[in-house]
């Protein structure tokens, strides 16, 4: 037997999230494999703003938290797996797993990392990425010209979508909560940046554009989205990606009714699932991979050093303490 540990959900969130909510325990993981079976001992693990919210059915109290991790492969029966090989497994919080067989065939590869560290497969390379990737370019299509605006720049999701929009040629409109963070979307390469919490937002927006915006990729929701949606141009593209400003509420908000804007605009307002292009994740890899190498996408993560730390690493999403990728390492 090998001792594990793992994070379970001790009680569901009620508002903020509290490191009473989860409770660490030890488990017993079996080491005598079957055929096809093995072993994995986890590196790096992520934490991202989905995991809070119980409309993905993810979240049961007692069991395990869900998420994303890398991990190697410490005893094998399964040769398709062998050991030291490295693999990207939605395993969740803890920190050994016996994956059967049957479950082998769900463990997702490493895309080609070259000498990229491996945690950005969490990352730039990862979901992360594939859900800047996708979600930008298949809901704004984009156009060399438009004016993008993007909340939660900062942020693991945004810091990728602003420099996607400058390689396809737009004009980048970014808003973050430290100047800092504004200070790192500026050498990123944001056209216009703003702290949001020392401005007025609807004339911040219309300084950076006064014509208003082509796109929009929306991580915050609420009333940022509201008001935003007032400087789209006539038939802007807008993708929800998160609503960072209000999982953490108890009650949903009262925002302003959006539905005559997007009538008298002609708005194209879409949320998304990233899991919807996991079929075509192969092709974002290999492109941000190539953006990465020719300097065209650059990355930061906020790394958390054990995994006694994971709940307070999550803890930091919703108070801006990560700047681009949070992650998690052994």
């Amino acid at each position: 037997m090998v001792k594990g540990k793992i994070w379970t959900l001790k009680t569901m969130f009620d508002g903020k999230v509290q490191t009473s909510n989860f409770e660490l325990v030890e488990e017993e993981v079996s080491d005598k494999l079957k055929d096809g079976e093995f072993l994995t001992e986890a590196l790096h693990w992520t934490v991202d703003p989905y995991m809070r919210s119980s409309e993905t059915g993810l979240l049961v109290p007692g069991q395990c938290m869900p998420g994303e991790q890398i991990s190697k492969v410490i005893a094998s029966k399964s040769p398709s797996h062998p050991v030291g090989s490295v693999v990207r497994a939605f395993s969740g919080w803890r920190t050994h797993t016996l994956v059967s067989n049957e479950q082998a065939q769900g463990i997702g590869r490493i895309p080609e990392m070259s000498d990229l560290p491996l945690s950005l497969a969490l990352g730039t390379m990862g979901m992360t990425g594939m859900t800047a990737y996708f979600g930008f370019l298949e809901l704004c299509q984009p156009k060399e010209g438009d004016t993008v605006l993007v909340n939660g720049a900062a942020g693991a999701v945004g810091s990728l979508v602003g420099q996607i929009a400058k390689i396809k040629g737009c004009k980048v409109v970014g808003c973050a909560g430290t100047d800092d963070k504004c200070k790192w979307l500026k050498e990123l390469g944001f056209d216009e940046v703003f702290n949001y919490k020392k401005v007025d937002l609807s004339e911040a927006l219309k300084a950076a554009a006064p014509d208003g915006f082509d796109c929009f990729f929306d991580n915050i929701g609420a009333d940022f989205t509201a008001t935003a949606l007032k400087h789209m141009k006539q038939f802007g593209r807008v993708s929800i990606c998160g609503q960072m400003s209000v999982y953490n509420n108890k009650e949903l908000p009262r925002a302003e009714y959006p539905f005559m804007l997007i009538l008298g605009k002609q708005l194209k307002v879409e949320g998304f699932n990233v899991m919807r292009w996991y079929p075509r994740w192969a092709e974002g890899e290999k492109v941000m991979a190539q953006w990465i190498k020719e300097g065209k996408i650059k990355y930061k993560e906020t790394i958390t050093k054990g995994f006694r730390n994971m709940p307070n690493a999550f803890i930091g999403l919703f108070d801006g303490a990560n700047t681009g990728k949070a992650i998690v390492t052994a």
